[in-house]
This record gives C-alpha cells, sequence and structure tokens, in this order.
C-alpha cells in the first residue's frame, strides 16, 4: 500500500482524525521520501505555495508562544496550558516621608480632624498629643497608635487658633482627691474666649470672654498663669490659671498710639519665659518685647528686629536667648538680657532653611537644636551651636502650621494647613549622612569651645576668625559679666 501523501501546504487543517496542524504534519511527514522509493521520486511543489507553507508554520510557533505566555493572564482562559509565571519578591513597603535624598525619617500621619491643625503639643510624658483645629475642636490623641482618646466637650464656637498644656515637670500645684497633680489644658479662639479642661477627665473648668481677638495663649511653665496677647488692645492679659482671676492687664492707651512701651500693630504670639515670671511677645510691627508680670512693665524692646513681620517665638529652657520666626523666611535667636543680636561668630542668622515665611519655632530641652515650621510645607531641623539647617523634613501638602519637639528629643510633631498632624521619629538622626551644603558655601571650618566644649563654626570671612577660641554662648556670657563689672566700677568712682 502506498504511503499517504503529504499535508497540502495550503490547508489550515488536515483531514486526520486528530486534527492536527499544517506545522504538527509537515513536522511528522517531510516532504522527502525513503531512498528506497526511488522508483516514485516526489512531485515538485510551487514556488509560491511553498513561501505560503512556510509563512503560516512560522506564525504558528509565534502564535502558540504567546498563548502560552498570556492565557496565565486572562481570567477568561480556562483550557489553554499557560507557562507559570515566575514570582519575583516584592520589596517590603517602607512608610519614608519625601525627604532629601540622603535622610529616611520615619513618620506617622494621624487624621481626625476636618479642617486646619492650628496647633500641637506633646503632654503626659510625651505618650500623649494635644491639637487645636479650626474645625472647633479641641484633640487628645495616643502617641503610640495615633487614636483619639478625647474629644473636649464643651467646644468653642469658632475656630481654635491655639493650645497649650501644663508641664509634665511642673503640673498645676492642686490636687485632686487622689492625691494625682491636676493636668489643665488651655485653648483661645476666634469666639473671643479662652477655655480651661482637666487634663485626666476632660471637664470644663473654667471660660473667660474677652473685648476683642486673642491672637495666642500660653500656659506658664509652672502652670499658675495664662498669658493671652489680645489683638486689637496690642497688649497682653495674665490670668490666675486656678480660679481664672485677672493677674494684670498690659495694653495699649488709645490715647498714646505711639508709646514705646507698647506694640504699634496687632500682637502674633506670646510666650512665658522658664521661671514663668517674664513674658515674650512679637508682632507686625517687626519689634520684640520683654514684660514683667510683677511690675507690668517693658523690660526689653528690640525694635526692627526682622525685615517682615513675626510670627512666633519660644525661649531656651535657661532663659537666656529667644528665637523669633518670621514671614522674612528666617529666624534669630537673641540675648534676652542684652538685647544685643548674635552677631559674632556661628551664625549671624538662620537662613536658607525655609522658601516661604516661618510660622514657628521650638527649642529642644538642652537647646542642641531647633525646630521650626514653615510655609513651604517643610519641617526644618536645625544645628543651633553651629547655626546651619541639619535636615528638612517633607510630606505635609500644605503649610506647616505648628512644631513641638518631645522632652526626650526623639520625635517631632508638625500640625499643617492639609488637616493632618505627622509624628516624625529622628531618634537616630545623628546617624543621617548630611549634606550640609550651606556651610560648605561659606566656606566655614568647626571648632571647639574652650570653656564648654560646645563644637562651633567659624567662617573664613569673618575678621579675627583664628583668634576666636569660644562659642557664641560663652562670648555673650563673658560680655554679660565684662559690662557688669564696668557698670560697678563706674559705679563706685
Amino acid at each position: 500500500m502506498a504511503s499517504e501523501p503529504p499535508c497540502a501546504p495550503g490547508s489550515p487543517e488536515a483531514p486526520d482524525k486528530g486534527k492536527k496542524t499544517v506545522s504538527q504534519q509537515c513536522e511528522v511527514q517531510p516532504l522527502l521520501v525513503p531512498s528506497g522509493d526511488i522508483a516514485h521520486p516526489p512531485q515538485k511543489l510551487p514556488r509560491a505555495a511553498l513561501v505560503r507553507g512556510y509563512g503560516r508554520f512560522h506564525l504558528s510557533i509565534v502564535e502558540a508562544r504567546q498563548g502560552q505566555l498570556l492565557s496565565g493572564l486572562d481570567p477568561l482562559e480556562v483550557g489553554r496550558r499557560s507557562l507559570p509565571l515566575e514570582k519575583h519578591p516584592m520589596p517590603e513597603e517602607k512608610f519614608w516621608g519625601d525627604q532629601e535624598s540622603l535622610s529616611k525619617i520615619p513618620f506617622k500621619i494621624m487624621k481626625g480632624h476636618s479642617h486646619i491643625v492650628s496647633s500641637c503639643n506633646f503632654c503626659v510624658d510625651d505618650t500623649k498629643l494635644l491639637s487645636g483645629s479650626y474645625d472647633c475642636t479641641v484633640k487628645l490623641w495616643d502617641a503610640v497608635d495615633g487614636s483619639v482618646i478625647r474629644d473636649f466637650e464643651h467646644r468653642p464656637n469658632a475656630p481654635v487658633l491655639e493650645c497649650s498644656v501644663t508641664a509634665d515637670s511642673k503640673r498645676t500645684c492642686s490636687h485632686n482627691c487622689l492625691g494625682h497633680f491636676l493636668g489643665r489644658i488651655i485653648a483661645a479662639s476666634y469666639d473671643k474666649a479662652v477655655r480651661a479642661w482637666d487634663l485626666e477627665t476632660g471637664k470644663l473648668l473654667w471660660k473667660i470672654n474677652h473685648e476683642t481677638f486673642i491672637a495666642s495663649c500660653k500656659l506658664s511653665p509652672d502652670g499658675k498663669y495664662v498669658v493671652s496677647a489680645l489683638d486689637v488692645d496690642r497688649g497682653i492679659c495674665i490670668t490666675d490659671a486656678e480660679n481664672a482671676t485677672t493677674v494684670s492687664h498690659i495694653k495699649m492707651m488709645n490715647r498714646f498710639p505711639c508709646a514705646s512701651d507698647h506694640h504699634s500693630r496687632s500682637l502674633t504670639a506670646c510666650c512665658f519665659d522658664p521661671d514663668s515670671q517674664k513674658v515674650a511677645s512679637v508682632s507686625l510691627d517687626k519689634s520684640i518685647k520683654i514684660w514683667d508680670i510683677t511690675s507690668q512693665a517693658t523690660l526689653l524692646t528690640i525694635t526692627k528686629a526682622h525685615s517682615s513681620a513675626i510670627s512666633n517665638c519660644c525661649f531656651t529652657f535657661s532663659g537666656h536667648f529667644l528665637c523669633t520666626s518670621s514671614w522674612d523666611k528666617t529666624l534669630k535667636i537673641w540675648n534676652v538680657h542684652t538685647g544685643e543680636f548674635r552677631n559674632c561668630g556661628a551664625c549671624v542668622t538662620l537662613m536658607q532653611g525655609h522658601e516661604g515665611s516661618v510660622s514657628s519655632c521650638h527649642f529642644a530641652r538642652d537647646t542642641s537644636f531647633l525646630v521650626s515650621g514653615g510655609l513651604d510645607r517643610t519641617v526644618a531641623i536645625w544645628h543651633v551651636g553651629e547655626g546651619y539647617r541639619k535636615l528638612s523634613l517633607k510630606g505635609h501638602s500644605d503649610w506647616v502650621t505648628d512644631v513641638a519637639i518631645s522632652n526626650d528629643k526623639k520625635r517631632v510633631l508638625s500640625s499643617s494647613k492639609d488637616r493632618t498632624m505627622r509624628l516624625w521619629n529622628i531618634e537616630e538622626i545623628d546617624q543621617i549622612p548630611l549634606v550640609i551644603k550651606y556651610k560648605k558655601a561659606l566656606g566655614s571650618k568647626v571648632k571647639q569651645c574652650e570653656v564648654c566644649d560646645r563644637p562651633f563654626s567659624i567662617y573664613e570671612s569673618d575678621i579675627f576668625s583664628e583668634t576666636v577660641t569660644k562659642c557664641v554662648f560663652c562670648r555673650m556670657d563673658a560680655k554679660d559679666l565684662s559690662a557688669e563689672a564696668s557698670s560697678s566700677s563706674g559705679g563706685e568712682d
């Protein structure tokens, strides 16, 4: 019986039972016959038929391979056999912010307010967080899981501008029936009222109504007083935190609108010194004033402290220096005993850290670094001794309104116009490689103070840079001592 002829190259399917494709039959039955059938040589096929046959053979292989690869991705594919897809290990997702390329600072995002978060604080040994918002609420948060613990009742009728809490080390002197210290929370709002709540129970303790708007309010470190910066009055009001009685009310008299003892424009912020005896206030008039609570007098006035309005202020924990932030994109540190600006040595101005107005500032407990927030949506960490920006924390999608530092210096809290708070973990900040580009651009070199061993920078452009052997703090202290000695000697003469 003669063998079956090879399949026709032009037909898509063969007529046998298995219905093999053209390519499969051509692989099984080649066109050449065995050498024993020389008597019947195969018939020659037209050249065009061979070309068409090769094209279909090539396409069938490509289609088969594509079908094997794509069938595993087709949810409707059931019958085809697919090659197993290679499983690549997924990289572990890390929740970092959008920091600089060499900085990886982890953070937590806390969402709970429906409007701008205007103020933030650490409290209860850094285990709790306090926030005030334009949604007319004051909230207490758990610093571990970021959940809201308490939404204080009897809330204000207008946006909360600022809130403050008693310091953990010096809480209010009154005790409850269990013998525990009573922590207090105060908040100022646009309804011209200051409210105080009990930190443990959330009970409203008192409410004070003012005749004008309140620009800022702070509790004293010892928890005894509340200071309120009044907008229209351009002065301050000191209130007893226990019974809400007015201790002193220093305001501008209408008949003396240009009096040197008062601000000429609205106040923006105020704060107590560590001894709870003095109050610093800053204003839109670019000036700084230090008030004495007992004498109700102005102890110090620094005019034209910045080239634009001053937004906030904070004392160091020693009380010798005051930091001010401004709309001119800079921060400055002042000696409150002499009123002299730090114009020698380490840093003339804390600048080139923010691209927009600086809204807030806060010193670490040991004054080793300073944290500031700005309208450029960043949080800057400054090296105080050397006067440069050590780190920039990016992640907020809108203005940073307030900043705070934990007592252990391991965390930074920031609030923003984007309705969130962020808790940054800066515990390993000293191990992060830094790019000190501004410092290098100024051509600075680091020295060590011969008095306190504090590192400080001297710029090559400074006169007598080679002869300076003390940091700016020790030089200021020495200058104060020499001034006192000269005044005492002059009195004896």
